[in-house]
């Protein structure tokens, strides 16, 4: 063991290594706010902008707790002129009094100790809580330039002001009275903290709140914008669905094709924990099974979903057979089978959940799967029983897409058989690279024949392979699932990628840890890097979540001046390359806008595209998979109306249209 570590420690270059002295002197203590400062990205994930929307939804969350507790009906979140944000609530008020440990208020306490408030089970504050962490308002406050809190409660207004990073200014003091209850909360965050914006998305905080009064069914939640000096020009919007997730099935398929127009919906509560469930099959393939665990996305799934998944399957082979849809020798369905076309939320409640990871992404409670399943198996069969029409609708979509299954499979097989050929060979497609370490290739997606053929020219032959595109893929968001595995271009990217597909694709076997989408900057380019983008969400998405893929950025422009070649990526850059060399000299520059790759030589190509040494690239990444969904359900699926109202929408945004026949 001594040898081993004697032989680990060798690696780490002399520059690289901690002070061999390491003793008590080296140990620091972070007095009361200064640790969340000093590590903001332990508490919130991240100082950028999802780091500081992620403030907003720790002080939405306490005022959601309240009316997990059931005595808040009304919440109020605003962005205020200069980005400040109040979130204002109807619940009990935060205590006033003093605490005995701390020898404060307990407003003073919850907004400036880490672990204090009412949410560890002890006092009976809190049964239910989204954040049991207890760090919430104390985060916030370390991480804002000023907070304030206002307290109505038993019959008195009491306020409390923070400023640097949650320093007490003006102690909790009573400043009148009054005759309702609740928490006002407003703070500014830290410019110093977020050093990248502290400028709010509205619409990434409505999507938010939205989401939540789905998820709390019959809590009132207004989202307001007012930074706008125009009064005119403020948003106010209301959010309140009784239906609760059942509504929330019927928002998530408003642009898709249902099978039937009734959503399956069971709410109620067992072994203490409370499970809402509900579901709509679409006429599409996709599968959108979103869960929750006290308002918390689980985006990994956990227990409450496994027994969602298990029920749904156990239940819908059980009606199969009693119902001869499925006979004596007739293979089962699968959960893939039972899952097609469906979108479905399952949310529950629960006193004590243990999630897997800090980020909460999995639940991990194993009594949950058997709780759910239970309670939800019971439901649906009820349901099946009392709605034979509807239940002989999901019969015929289970059944076909039983049968898709085995003809993909089919399909699949006659792709593997292709992959066992030297890929190399294959005529005009894939021109390898060299190396096997995937970690270090990379693989250019290129359209067009003429553009292919200079970066096969122009890249690292170690390090880089080149796929053409010869014209554009299938929209695999309107396509059946046989078609999309016949098509030539879909199969050479399966076995080009070396990970499968769909439910099989298994990221760790992957070729290339950098797939580029490299098109042309026009209108016909933009389209085949979406076909390509919805390909890779729908059937290898972990590329997406986990950053494999990359889009290139050829310059737009490339200007010359005697022996002197500029590249300049947009408009801005070449307006900044003329103020800086001058106007006489400006009016010399020889310009040529590239209208696509082609017009690039190997050499050109390589210097602004695929150099890793000078290239610009932007990385694809995943940060809402509902949001992603819904974006390619419009954009690419069958329903034309959501494709005109996004056109409206940011038709004001557009600033150079092109136009083709």
């Amino acid at each position: 063991m001594a040898e081993l570590e004697k032989e680990t420690v060798s690696y780490i270059a002399e520059e690289d290594k901690a002070d061999k002295e390491y003793t008590e002197k080296n140990i620091q203590v972070l007095e009361g706010l200064e640790a969340v400062r000093k590590r903001p990205g332990m508490y919130i994930g991240t100082t950028s902008v999802g780091g500081l929307h992620h403030c907003v939804w720790e002080i939405v969350d306490n005022a959601i707790d309240e009316a997990l507790a059931g005595y808040c009906d009304t919440i109020t979140v605003t962005i205020n002129p200069g980005d400040t944000i109040t979130v204002t609530d109807n619940g009990r008020g935060i205590p006033v009094g003093i605490v005995d440990k701390t020898g404060i208020s307990a407003l003073e306490t919850v907004y400036t100790k880490l672990h204090a408030g009412g949410k560890f089970g002890e006092g009976g504050g809190y049964k239910v809580s989204g954040g049991l962490h207890g760090v919430g308002a104390s985060v916030v406050n370390a991480l804002s330039e000023w907070l304030t809190v206002e307290v109505h409660k038993e019959g008195g207004i009491h306020t409390i002001r923070f400023e640097k990073g949650g320093h007490t200014v003006q102690p909790c003091t009573r400043i009148g009275d009054c005759d309702d209850s609740g928490t006002i909360v407003t703070f500014k965050p830290d410019p110093l903290i977020f050093k990248d914006t502290v400028i709010f998305s509205y619409e990434t905080i409505r999507n938010r709140i939205r989401q939540m009064a789905f998820l709390n069914k019959g809590v009132r939640i207004i989202t307001m914008d007012n930074r706008s000096s125009n009064e005119d020009e403020h948003i106010r919007e209301e959010f309140c669905y009784k239906g609760g997730v059942k509504e929330y099935v019927a928002y998530l398929n408003r642009n898709k094709t249902p099978i039937d127009e009734s959503i399956f919906y069971c709410d109620g509560k067992e072994e203490d924990v409370h499970v809402e469930v509900a579901f709509q099959y679409n006429e599409s393939d996709a599968v959108n099974v979103y869960s929750f665990c006290n308002n918390i996305a689980t985006t990994d799934g956990g227990t409450h979903e496994e027994g969602f998944r298990l029920a749904l399957t156990r239940e819908l082979n059980a009606y199969a057979r009693a119902n001869k849809v499925l006979k004596d020798n007739d293979e089962s369905l699968t959960q893939d089978d039972v899952r097609e076309g469906i979108t479905a939320i399952v949310s529950i409640k629960h006193k004590d959940p243990q999630y897997e990871g800090q980020t909460k992404g999995r639940l991990g409670n194993s009594e949950v799967r058997k709780i759910v399943s239970s309670f939800f198996g019971r439901n649906l069969v009820r349901y099946l029983q009392e709605n034979p029409r509807i239940a002989k609708l999901i019969m015929d979509k289970v059944i076909v897409a039983s049968r898709a299954r085995l003809a993909a499979k089919a399909a699949r097989e006659n792709i593997k058989r292709k992959s066992s050929l030297e890929i190399s060979s294959l005529p005009g497609k894939l021109a390898d690279c060299s190396s096997k370490n995937a970690e270090e290739c990379e693989l250019f997606i290129v359209e067009g024949d003429s553009a292919g053929g200079s970066a096969k020219q122009g890249r690292d032959k170690a390090t880089q392979a080149i796929l053409p595109l010869r014209g554009k893929i299938l929209n695999v968001e309107k396509a059946q699932q046989r078609r999309i595995f016949q098509n030539a271009e879909i199969g050479n990217l399966i076995i080009a990628i070396g990970g499968g597909f769909g439910n099989e694709f298994d990221v760790s076997k992957i070729r290339y840890h950098k797939i580029v989408i490299m098109t042309d900057a026009d209108v016909d380019g933009s389209h085949i890097r979406i076909l390509l983008l919805t390909f890779f969400f729908r059937f290898m998405r972990p590329l997406i979540e986990q950053g494999y893929i990359y889009i290139a950025q050829p310059p737009l422009y490339k200007a010359s001046r005697g022996n002197k070649d500029y590249y300049c990526y947009n408009d801005e850059q070449l307006d900044v390359l003329k103020k800086k060399i001058g106007p006489e000299a400006a009016k010399r520059l020889s310009i040529q806008r590239y209208k696509g790759l082609g017009e690039m030589d190997f050499e050109q190509l390589w210097d602004t595209t695929m150099d890793p040494s000078k290239r610009k690239m932007i990385r694809v990444t995943l940060s809402d998979a509902m949001e992603a969904d819904q974006i390619f359900t419009e954009l690419m699926g069958d329903c034309v109306e959501p494709r005109k109202e996004y056109i409206k929408e940011n038709a004001k945004f557009v600033k150079n249209l092109d136009l083709q026949a």
